[in-house]
């Protein structure tokens, strides 16, 4: 059989083998040495040395002369190349029984490994899960442990219902002091309210007053003017305290 060769890179070169045979004729090769037991290129098959004796012996038993010694001869021969032949006939048989039981085996084997992985991909995708669900009840705790922690720092809740309850009579008081603004600033809205209209109807009175005060001095005047009288009136008498 040819030795395969191939390509080695060395300093940069590249050297490529060259095959004495095709991978077709190879295989033809191989098939034929195993047919006929021949290990090399060279030399006479050992089938074809034993078609020779038994060829040479069966041509001198159709001999009719008195041959029987050389007929023994030639019959010890071939039994002894058949023997010879024979032998690793049952070496390859021992050899073909030894890689069956051993490809078997190793189908056995291989049956067991894809069930170990197998179950190890089952095994591994469990531990994902339980993976993924550690990490989930982890951030659980955390939170957990966080608001605890916050809940640790606030005050008892005994002294949160009394702020509480305090807040509330605040508010209680800040409401009714809210309604007594409420009333008071209603209060003074109808006082300025009243106000307002005392001072208007005042402001009416005091221009009236003023009006009539206007009309006296004008009479008074117009008197004085006239002569009319024994007396004489001033502004002074008729003044409006």
């Amino acid at each position: 059989m040819s030795i395969k060769g191939g390509k080695f890179a060395g300093k940069g070169e590249t050297v490529a083998s060259h095959y004495a045979f095709g991978p077709l004729e190879d295989d033809i090769i191989i098939k034929h040495r195993l047919l006929t037991r021949t290990t090399t290129t060279r030399g006479e098959p050992p089938l074809k040395k034993l078609q020779k004796k038994f060829t040479t012996f069966a041509l001198e038993i159709e001999k009719e002369a008195d041959n029987y010694n050389d007929c023994e001869r030639l019959a010890k021969a071939f039994l002894q190349e058949l023997n010879t032949f024979e032998i690793p006939l049952l070496k390859s048989k021992a050899v073909i029984d030894a890689n069956v039981r051993e490809k078997e085996n190793f189908n056995d084997l291989k049956g067991e490994i894809n069930q170990q992985i197998v179950q190890a991909q089952a095994d591994i995708e469990d531990l994902k899960r339980q993976l993924k669900e550690s990490k989930v009840e982890r951030k659980h705790k955390e939170e957990a442990e966080a608001i605890r922690k916050l809940i640790a720092m606030q005050p008892p809740r005994s002294e949160t219902q009394k702020v509480i309850t305090e807040l509330e009579k605040e508010i209680a008081m800040l409401e009714a002091e809210n309604t007594a603004s409420s009333r008071t600033l209603d209060l003074r809205k109808k006082q300025f309210a009243l106000l307002l209209h005392v001072v208007d109807e005042l402001q009416n009175t005091i221009e009236e007053e003023q009006s009539l005060v206007e009309e006296v001095r004008n009479v008074v005047d117009d008197h004085n003017k006239s002569g009319v009288g024994g007396s004489t009136v001033g502004p002074e008498a008729m003044a409006v305290d």
